[in-house]
């Protein structure tokens, strides 16, 4: 098995406590990071973190909402007080709203979703970003979406805030590769995931959701945890700026 080099890192997973964000802060863990399980639901953020403990890891949970900038300051002041400092995040928090073209988006569904998707990755990464320099470097791994490189009808406020994610991880790429840090960015194509499980499980919507990867299956969120893992280890560390597809081929057409 390849080591990965991730022993003793202080791993950051917003969103951790369902779906992609708890694959990932559950792989990492086993790799033996130090793992913060972030999400809105302390309850849910703790059994994340309980879980890591009972398989033998080490990880806290801090409840915080990534889209208040004193939420996410009071997150970042406990990661230093607590641990000293942050090696990797993985800016992992998102939501969806329901489908409607683009003249019938509420404002506040609009709001709501930017709010969160990406004013959320922006507050986290301009507070992650000073506690990586004083540490010499760190890795960054940003949840977009295969809607961040492609569009689709009725998903206009989805599509713009996982482009913006996309944008937001080139730009930090290209300001702080030469200091240390990586950034990067993941783009699943439609995993099996409670934040999915409505649609995936419709008997209509599915047989369209499995025609747009050619792989012939929709994803699992270990796939993109196993993802985010390679990026942000040192085994990744000449690749910055990328918005790496985990989509089963869906942006290959």
């Amino acid at each position: 098995m390849m080591d990965l080099m991730l022993d003793g890192k202080i791993v950051l997973v917003t969103g951790g406590a369902s779906g992609i964000g708890r694959a990932a802060a559950l792989r990492f863990a086993a790799e033996g990071a130090r793992v913060i399980v972030c999400d809105r639901s302390a309850e849910m953020a703790e059994d994340a973190a309980a879980t890591i403990r009972a398989d033998g890891g080490e990880a806290q949970a801090i409840a915080a909402d990534v889209s208040d900038a004193g939420s996410v300051d009071a997150l970042m002041a406990a990661i230093s007080d607590c641990f000293g400092g942050l090696d990797i995040a993985l800016n992992n928090a998102g939501i969806g709203v329901p489908l409607q073209p683009i003249a019938d988006v509420p404002d506040e569904d609009y709001d709501l979703l930017m709010s969160i998707n990406l004013r959320g990755v922006w507050l986290c990464m301009r507070r992650e970003i000073p506690l990586m320099l004083a540490r010499g470097g760190g890795a960054i791994v940003n949840t977009s979406s295969a809607l961040g490189l492609v569009s689709m009808p009725t998903s206009a406020a989805y599509v713009a805030s996982k482009h913006g994610v996309i944008g937001l991880t080139k730009t930090a790429a290209l300001e702080y590769s030469a200091k240390g840090i990586r950034v990067n960015a993941v783009c699943p194509g439609v995993i099996e995931t409670p934040l999915t499980r409505e649609a995936t499980e419709d008997p209509d919507a599915r047989p369209v959701m499995l025609g747009l990867h050619p792989i012939g299956r929709l994803g699992r969120a270990e796939e993109v945890a196993d993802a985010m893992l390679w990026l942000a280890s040192p085994r990744a560390s000449f690749i910055t700026g990328v918005a790496l597809p985990v989509d089963g081929g869906w942006t290959a057409h």
